[in-house]
């Protein structure tokens, strides 16, 4: 019989759901057990495809080219390894599916209800992706916070199957204890109320965990556990950390893992993986060397504040290498925009140890980052260009190098008369008909890399269980502009190596230069940063990263 752990949120969103869900995964994982994890997201959108990363997050796209929330990026990079489209289930997909059933005469003229089908089909949607996985534990993020519309049906399917299992089924409140500057003391009653708020669904949670920016003491753990009806031990502190990967070897400090297993009648099997995470973090901390990164994009300005939820999985993979060599990155952010009216900006570029320039869409902020990427050029800068970042990469050279002045993106400038990166061929008649979330080139593709090339180096050097089957590997991909073929044959004799390719060798999805003009400047059509994960950095960031940390400033 399979577990299953629901995870709420409460008092206010940001909370840490999707870190704590990802970090309870690993521990349990570490334990012996195989976990799935499932975001359900109380949004109506089908998928996350067409909402803006200012407002959302970026989009994270799994193996089989489906467009989820951010947090199943977390998910994948704690627990090491690929979910699919099944362990994404929004609100809209589980509607779309029960009136599909319904036009089907699939509920046999029944009437159908909201607080009936609904409910039942997400528990459906559970129970089948757990027993499609094999697992023997399943965690369920709710998305959202308690209290809120939105939520409510899933809410209603977790306590439905609470009831129908109940030694089956245990679920964890995350909530946030505030500490009032006027006050100076740390508050437990908003925990206490969205407690509440979560017993008026039928539910009592099992395990509380605090959030808190500081350690939540013996007296509030007390108050919490006689108020919120939760056992003292199962209260979990979680002061705010400065690195997410310290937070599953603090929650099993707290005995997170026993305590739950205890509560599902399991008993845990012995694996190395903790010992493993726990070298990793301790070497983390003993690092005194760094490296300035720039990032150069458009997505982090949301009028006063910075948002770096649109670029997560790029940091996360700056991270993962940079830690694994023996670097911390201080990440220094480039707003495209600016760089294209304040020229002063670029002499910030030549400070820096390498430069990335990461996905993006439409015309905004173009001229910036092609500008940006003809400095580390010209500078012998390592560069790393991520889908994007590839394509302005290859604007700038056939502009800057080749003389092709109108050169550009058919995306950027559509009366262009040298479209250098151009619409893929099937996407014409999508846009045409209006058809734009879900039908641009997605998932994991099948790319040849050259023998020879840097980027085939990087991939040996390097090795990944994710990339064992050289000379192809299979590469995440989110695009509807790609290289045109009409540019190869002149790029080429002129310095740029075609270093990876589709298998049939009709689409380009990685260049680079010749170490010999330029010591590290790989772009790639495709996104490596979707498959780095904490304990396995990809090959190409870590390759970034070493050429990073030669170069002197």
């Amino acid at each position: 019989m399979c577990k299953y752990i629901f995870v709420s949120g409460g008092v206010i969103s940001g909370i840490g759901k999707g870190i704590s869900a990802a970090s309870i995964a690993f521990i349990l994982k570490s334990y012996g057990f195989k976990v799935t994890m499932i975001k359900a997201d109380p949004y109506l959108n089908v998928d996350a495809g067409t909402m803006n990363p200012l407002e959302h997050g970026e989009t994270f796209v799994l193996e089989d080219g489906f467009e989820t929330d951010m947090d199943i990026g977390s998910y994948e990079r704690f627990v090491n390894e690929s979910f699919s489209r099944p362990n994404s289930m929004t609100c809209g997909a589980v509607l779309e599916k029960v009136i599909k059933d319904e036009r089907s005469l699939a509920y046999e003229g029944k009437w159908v209800s909201l607080d009936y089908h609904v409910p039942d089909e997400i528990i459906t949607w559970i129970k089948r992706v757990t027993k499609e996985s094999n697992a023997d534990i399943a965690i369920i993020e709710i998305g959202g916070t308690v209290g809120e519309v939105g939520n409510g049906l899933f809410l209603e399917a977790n306590k439905i199957m609470k009831i129908q299992n109940p030694k089956d089924v245990i679920h964890i409140h995350v909530s946030y204890l505030p500490i009032p500057s006027t006050l100076g003391e740390m508050k437990s009653k908003p925990v206490q109320i969205s407690t509440q708020l979560l017993n008026n669904h039928g539910l009592h949670p099992d395990f509380l965990i605090a959030r808190s920016k500081t350690g939540v003491d013996d007296i509030r753990k007390e108050k919490l556990s006689r108020y919120c009806f939760v056992k003292k031990e199962n209260v979990i502190s979680a002061p705010d950390t400065s690195c997410i990967y310290d937070i599953p070897m603090n929650f099993e400090k707290a005995n997170i893992g026993k305590n739950i297993l205890l509560e599902l009648g399991l008993k845990p099997r012995k694996t190395t993986l903790l010992d493993a995470w726990k070298k990793k973090t301790t070497k983390m901390k003993k690092i005194t060397k760094s490296l300035d990164i720039g990032i150069v994009g458009k997505y982090f300005k949301s009028g006063k504040f910075d948002l770096k939820d649109s670029y997560v999985s790029v940091l996360e993979a700056i991270n993962h290498a940079a830690w694994e060599l023996g670097y911390n990155a201080n990440i220094h952010w480039i707003v495209a925009d600016e760089l294209e009216k304040n020229r002063k900006l670029e002499k910030e570029i030549l400070k820096m140890n390498g430069l990335i320039v990461p996905q993006g869409w439409g015309s905004r902020g173009a001229e910036g980052k092609i500008r940006a990427i003809q400095i580390v050029r010209e500078n012998k800068i390592p560069y790393l260009g991520l889908c994007y970042g590839m394509q302005m990469a290859v604007v700038e050279y056939c502009r800057n190098v080749l003389n092709i002045k109108d050169a550009n993106s058919q995306e950027v400038n559509p009366k262009s008369k040298d479209y250098v990166i151009h619409l893929m061929e099937e996407q014409k008649k999508l846009l045409k008909d209006g058809k734009f979330g879900g039908t641009i080139r997605l998932g994991a593709w099948p790319c040849k890399i050259l023998k020879g090339s840097l980027l085939e180096s990087l991939y040996l050097k390097y090795p990944n269980t994710m990339f064992n089957k050289m000379p192809i590997v299979m590469e995440r991909h989110r695009h509807r502009y790609e290289f045109n073929n009409k540019y190869r044959e002149v790029m080429e004799s002129a310095g740029v190596v075609f270093s990876g390719t589709s298998p049939n060798n009709t689409l380009v999805e990685a260049i680079e230069l010749r170490k010999s003009n330029h010591p590290f400047f790989v772009a790639t059509q495709y996104h490596p940063e979707l498959k780095s994960r904490f304990l396995a950095p990809h090959p190409i960031f870590l390759g970034f990263i070493k050429a990073s940390s030669k170069r002197k400033i």
